[in-house]
Order: structure tokens, then sequence, then C-alpha cells
């Protein structure tokens, strides 16, 4: 019965080293984590994580944000946990998924986490609409400007992005290719 850490934070800028203090902390036999959006649900080292969580096994994350921001995500990944015969567990949420308890307050934190990431949003939008009505111009300046560094700049990041994306999901592709080789060496 293995403890399996789960470290998340949205940019490369952010540090995972607290997370990984507490999961060490708390027994974690390994850690894996992820630079990527809390609502995105690719992340490759999640995927391995749920891949790697076996009978009698948990889940261990520090706050429950760390895994999903939406209920239907969590839920997702819980029912996931439940049918390998794992479990799931917060170290600073009372969430527990080994007790019935536990289960139901999985359910009501995650909707309070999506009730707030919706009350943020709105937020977010009203804000915004006030600036505009106080004359404020939303977005990046220099591409308003049309400025030719700027927007190399933004070419050059979502092409990193991109490749990035093909690397985080080669676990999905790269089967095939390999696949596919072996068949075109038989011909």
């Amino acid at each position: 019965m293995a403890l399996i850490g789960y470290a998340r934070v949205s940019t490369d800028e952010q540090d995972t080293a607290a997370q990984f203090d507490a999961l060490r902390a708390a027994g974690c036999s390994e850690i894996l984590e992820d630079k990527a959006s809390g609502g995105s649900r690719d992340r490759p080292s999640l995927a391995r994580a749920l891949d790697r969580v076996g009978q009698g096994d948990t889940l261990l994350v520090v706050r429950i944000d760390r895994l999903a921001r939406s209920l239907s995500h969590l839920l997702e990944i819980v029912e996931t946990l439940r049918a390998k015969g794992a479990y799931f567990r917060s170290i600073n949420d009372p969430i527990d998924t080994s007790s019935a308890q536990g289960m139901l307050m999985t359910q009501m934190l995650g909707a309070f986490a999506e009730f707030e990431r919706a009350l943020i949003r709105e937020r977010t939008r009203a804000g915004l609409k006030a600036a505009v009505a106080r004359g404020a111009k939303p977005g990046n300046p220099k591409m308003r400007a049309r400025d030719p560094a700027a927007i190399e700049d933004i070419r050059y990041s979502l092409k990193e992005r991109h490749l990035n994306a093909l690397l985080d999901g080669r676990h999905r592709w790269l089967p095939t290719v390999h696949r596919l080789g072996r068949v075109d060496k038989r011909d």
C-alpha cells in the first residue's frame, strides 16, 4: 500500500518545493509533478500517477486545488481511483476517500472550489468592464501597437507551447508510431 504524491503549479515561475516537502513528510514513496493549469485535464504526470496507483494505494496531494478545479474532474479522478481499489487524500483538506465521510467532504469541497473559481471569473470580468468604462484599454499595449518584436515573441511562445504539448502527450501517440514502424518492417 503505497502513498503516491502529486504536485502541481500553474506556471514555470512557480515552485513545487513546498508541496514536495509536505508530500515527503507524509510518507510518499513517489511524487509526480505537473506545471499546468488546474483547469487542464491533459496533465501527463497526473495520468502517470493515476496509472501507477494500484489496489490499496493512495494518491496524495497537499490541497484539493492542486488536483482539480472542477467538481466533475475531481469526481472523475476519485471514481478512477475507486475502480482500481485505490484512495485519494488531501493533506490540508479533510478529505480521505477511504471513508464515507471523506467521500462526502470530497464532493462538498469540490463544489466549493468550483464555486470559488466561478466567483473569481465574475470578479475579473467586472474589473475589466469597470476598467474599460474608465477608459483603460485591456490587453498588451505592444500587441495593440502591432510591435514586430512582441508579435515574434508570441509566435515563438505558441510554437514552444505546441512542441511541449506534443512531447507531453507522447504517451498517447508514441505507441501508434512504434506499432506502425513494426508493420513497415514486416513488408
